[in-house]
Formats: C-alpha cells, structure tokens, sequence
C-alpha cells in the first residue's frame, strides 16, 4: 500500500509516498480502507522536527504522517464487538511514533479510537472531525461551562475554533468569536453571538459586550495572556496550542491535549456539525499540501484522498 512517511526531518521534500505492506488488526484492532485523511497543522511540525525539538516525538527512522481519517472498516480483530466490515467510520491516529499513520491506503486503529459515521455525513468531509471536534469538545469539557455562561473562542474561523464555536453555541452558551475581520459572516453562521475582528484590543473589544469579562476562553490561536485578560476573575482559560499562561487573577488554566476517543466522535459525527474542507488533493500531492497549509488563509481543511 501507499503511506506519507517521512525518513528525517525538512521541508515538503522530504515527504515520500512509500510502498509498505499492508497492515494486519490485532486484537481489538479495525483496519480501514482509508477515503480522506486530512492534513493539519500537527503534520507539518512533525516533518518539520518541531515535535521532536520538544521532546514529543522521539527519533525514527521512519514516522508516519496524518492524525485523522475517514474510511470503511475491511478487517477486524479478534474482540473486536463494535464495528464490523463495512462499516462507515472516521477515526483518530494519536500515537505519534508510528510507522504508518492516517495518510495511508490503509491504517489499523484500536477500535475504542474509531467513531460510526451517519450515512448521511460525507466521507471526504468525515476526515476533517476527528482531531480537530475532538479537540475541541475536550477543550470545552475543561473549560466547565453551563448554558448562559459566556466564552471568548479565539481562532474562531479556524478549524478548531469553528468546531468549538458550533459546540458551545450547542450546549446554550453564549459565544464571542475572535478572528480576521473578513471571516465575520463566517464566524456569526457558526454560531457566535459576537464577534471581534483582528487588530481590536481584544480585552476591551470583549468586555464591551460581556460586562466584566467572560466566563472561559477556548484559545485556538494562541494569543496567551492577551485572551486571558478577556476572561473575569475565577474564570477558565484553555490552551489549544499548549503553553497556557500563568493564571493570574484566579483564572483556572489548562491545556488540552488530544486523545482519541471513538465513542464521543460518534457524537459529534451526528451533531450536524458544519464540515468545512478547503480542497482535496491525491496522496501523491501531500508535499503541495504542505505548502498550502503553510501559506496560511485556508478555511477548512486539506483533504489527501488515497485512492
């Protein structure tokens, strides 16, 4: 089968589209014959070394590429109770020091990372959910909010932000979206009850609607201490990006860290979530992928398609 691997660390050149065998589940293990696998921010940095310069990733001779998927169960594990072949999935590859990952022909995940997907959710859509609403929902999971509550979400035209945008105006909060001035239209459809444009003072900008600060922010741009200055005291800032501030003012502060989880992505696939891809491109292309995802300005993400 055809798998992105990378053999040491650069630019786009260093991808390659590598002949591997193709894999066999083990227990408790679906292989998937892959549709889509989206490529995200995460990827470049691990082409890059980025994640390997922080002591996320440690070196191999070779590192697959891509987190999330969209595909047909064609195999399963022995135990394996809730899928079987043919079976419409999307799923998360969270393990980083893999040799093949989601931007493959096929891949092999435990079934507890898998999520069901609704006949009627689009397979080359279904691959931009799984890191990105994952993410999002556990970054609104620590952020505690309760319907009425208020929360800034930064990057709001983002994928992450979107999704998170989309699930706290779900769950009866009351949202401010922070982005570029030209993704208003955009951030409002998602469902944000405000908005601020970049370039404002941000602190300002949002205790001007939401008298002395918001409840939480879901910060997926990485503004830091900047957002967390939106927030009233005792609130709860939560960190997509990593690196989340000191918490000053009682401000209780987190970071979210991925995990698959297969059971909460079967929900989100059923929300009626807007999904959102930029464009597609063969497997073949992903260096061009790169390069795109690079450049900034996408709304929505990349979609590699294997076949």
């Amino acid at each position: 089968m055809k798998s992105v691997i990378i053999r040491g660390f650069g630019g786009p050149g260093v991808l390659e589209l590598a002949d591997l065998p193709i894999p066999e589940p083990g227990p408790g293990q679906v292989r998937i014959g892959v549709a889509a696998a989206a490529v995200n921010p995460v990827d470049l940095q691990t082409r890059s070394g980025g994640l390997t310069a922080n002591g996320l990733l440690p070196a191999r001779d070779v590192i697959g590429l891509g987190w999330d998927l969209s595909g047909v169960v064609d195999a399963v594990g022995a135990d394996v109770t809730r899928f079987a072949v043919g079976d419409r999935v999307a799923g998360l590859s969270d393990r980083l020091a893999l040799p093949s990952k989601a931007q493959a022909e096929y891949a092999v995940l435990d079934e507890e990372a898998v999520g069901r997907l609704p006949d009627d959710v689009d397979l080359v859509a279904a691959a931009t959910l799984p890191l990105n609403s994952l993410t999002a929902a556990q970054a609104l999971d620590l952020a505690g909010l309760r319907p009425g509550q208020t929360v800034l979400v930064t990057g709001a035209a983002g994928a992450v932000g979107g999704y998170a945008v989309q699930l706290a105006s779900a769950t009866g909060a009351r949202v401010v979206g922070a982005a570029g001035g030209a993704d208003e239209d955009l951030v409002r459809a998602l469902g944000a009850d405000h908005f601020v444009a970049r370039g404002q003072d941000l602190p300002a900008a949002v205790r001007a609607v939401v008298r002395g600060g918001v409840d939480a922010v879901i910060d997926a741009a990485g503004l830091g201490v900047v957002a967390l200055d939106a927030v009233r005291g005792g609130g709860a800032f939560v960190s997509v990006l990593g690196g989340a501030p000191v918490p000053l003012r009682g401000v209780r502060v987190a970071n979210v860290w991925i995990r698959a989880d297969g059971s909460r992505l079967t929900s989100l696939a059923q929300a009626g979530l807007r999904l959102r891809v930029a464009a597609t491109l063969p497997l073949d292309r992903v260096a061009e992928a790169h390069e795109r995802l690079a450049e900034g300005g996408l709304r929505g993400r990349l979609v590699l398609l294997p076949r």
